[in-house]
């Protein structure tokens, strides 16, 4: 494997990995307030849909578009990704949001299934199922994307899938052996970080994908692909820049409402 290889592989393993402990967390809460039975039946009808909806997008992107415009596509769709991310991290580090803590996740998912009411069909919880269902279908949505665009802007989706699998497998076997949430995993840290990744490659490669109202050729970054590193750089900056000045803006508030 090369060192191209083995950054995709860790792209998206990490990113995948975040989506994939957000799922367990919803999945453990239905399963031990409301039974497995029903959550584990919503987390294998979840799988069922993404894996028709991975292969409908998949075939859709990598068929019918020319190459600028699956770049452009791509691109786009991993820098909205990228900035919803990033954004969450910055209100974090500078303490206008809440750090996220899959205990408390964990907390409040077990409280809202306590609370709701009674309702079985075909033998399952409709509650359970439907949370379940919902929190795989759309967690797993996102890793899907991320797996897509890295793989087919990498030409390499064997290995985006593969580091997605395995993140998927190592969250599935150690939730297993735990039965709790796994909040030892630096989940905003690793937010910070993917946030960084996906809004670089998705700048880069939508940028070339303009290329398609010139002609249809991508365009070239000066540099080639040396020029991810300078928007990574760029990224790190702009990020520092907005904590420090959202950290000040909370102390001003802090310093009013006394």
């Amino acid at each position: 494997m090369t060192g191209a290889t083995w950054g995709l592989v860790t792209s998206v393993f990490v990113a995948s990995l975040v989506e994939f402990v957000e799922a367990l967390t919803i999945v453990l809460a239905m399963g031990v307030t409301r039974g497995w039975r029903s959550a584990i039946a919503g987390v294998a009808a979840a799988l069922v849909a993404l894996t028709a909806f991975t292969f409908a997008t998949g075939y859709a992107l990598r068929t019918w578009m020319p190459e600028s415009l699956l770049q452009l596509v791509v691109g786009t769709l991993l820098l909205i990704f990228g900035l919803q991310w990033l954004r969450k991290a910055v209100l974090r580090s500078s303490g206008l949001k809440a750090l996220h803590d899959e205990e408390d996740e964990f907390a409040e998912q077990r409280a809202a299934a306590r609370d709701a009411g009674s309702s079985r069909r075909f033998g399952l919880d409709s509650f359970a199922f439907v949370v379940s269902f919902k929190g795989v279908f759309l967690e797993g949505v996102e890793v899907v994307f991320i797996v897509i665009t890295f793989g087919l802007s990498a030409d390499n989706l064997p290995a985006a899938i593969g580091g997605a699998a395995v993140a998927g497998l190592l969250v599935v076997i150690v939730g297993s052996i735990l039965h709790k949430p796994l909040s030892m995993v630096p989940e905003n840290t690793l937010k910070y970080g993917v946030g960084l990744l996906l809004a670089s490659f998705g700048a880069y490669w939508a940028v070339e994908g303009l290329g398609v109202f010139l002609g249809g050729e991508h365009l070239e970054w000066p540099g080639a692909d040396w020029a991810i590193l300078a928007l990574l750089a760029g990224w790190v900056t702009v990020a520092h820049v907005l904590v420090r000045w959202l950290s000040g803006v909370k102390k001003r508030k802090e310093v009013v409402a006394r």
